[in-house]
């Protein structure tokens, strides 16, 4: 005969609160800030290593390495878009649509980055320029990577140590069909708004609240002089090369500014 089963072993009429076991939950390190959190940033900087930042800007490989180590497990990363130079007399523009997929926080919840950048000879070092495609990948990754880091600051390959703003006065000039000279008293060009547009971009600045951050009021950038137009083009170089902080006033990019 088989042994009875003893119905005591299941009362659970008997068990009291001190019989129960009770397993802790998981508690949040109180020297981790919260993400985004005006602590996130400074936290963040803190886990790269040396050899991975140049002049404080940190480089792409630095990024992956830290956003796998922070927000999870890089589960997808590649181009999505590809726009290669079209110029059979030069490199040309390259533009790249990048996208970084991460297991967020190990959660087995996805979160998407996607970024764009684009190379050509005005914002790119001679070295790079010869291999558009790849540059435009590697800083396209680079800004999803420190966007979903909530970083602030421009990776290291989006730099370039070249005169920017002469580059782009010498191609405004040829907007001007007539005698290609610079003419201060006109308005602001098609290459300067791009400019502008693109580096406002790049450093999460909005380009209405920059463009209104001197003493005139302009509805639109068309409004802009050409002369004023070339000074904030020395403004958003001296942001992006750390000479002068950004102001926390004008930052965030709005990719519908000229809507407003």
């Amino acid at each position: 005969m088989q042994d009875q089963i003893d119905l005591e072993l299941f009362d659970t009429e008997s068990i009291t609160e001190d019989d129960v076991l009770l397993v802790p939950k998981e508690e949040k390190d109180p020297d981790i800030p919260e993400y985004a959190s005006p602590e996130w940033n400074k936290y963040v900087m803190e886990h790269f290593r040396a050899d991975e930042l140049i002049d404080g800007n940190p480089i792409c490989a630095g990024l992956r390495r830290v956003a796998g180590l922070l927000l999870g497990e890089v589960v997808e990363s590649g181009p999505d878009q590809v726009f290669p130079a079209t110029d059979g007399n030069g490199p040309g523009r390259a533009t790249v649509v990048y996208q970084v997929v991460i297991n967020w926080m190990n959660s087995g919840q996805v979160r998407v980055f996607k970024e764009v950048a684009d190379v050509w000879h005005g914002n790119t070092d001679d070295l790079f320029c010869a291999h558009p495609v790849a540059t435009a990948s590697t800083r396209a990754e680079g800004r999803a990577l420190r966007k979903a880091l909530g970083v602030r600051c421009l990776a290291a390959e989006e730099l370039a140590r070249k005169d920017i703003v002469s580059i782009v006065q010498q191609s405004v000039q040829k907007d001007n069909p007539i005698s290609g000279e610079w003419d201060e008293a006109a308005m602001i060009s098609p290459s300067q708004t791009n400019f502008i547009d693109n580096k406002c971009r790049q450093l999460d600045i909005n380009v209405m609240a920059f463009i209104n951050s001197g003493e005139a009021v302009h509805d639109s950038i068309e409004e802009v002089e050409k002369s004023k137009a070339s000074a904030m083009l020395g403004a958003l170089n001296k942001y992006q090369t750390k000479q002068k902080e950004v102001p926390e006033g004008i930052m965030g990019y709005n990719k519908n500014w000229r809507n407003v």
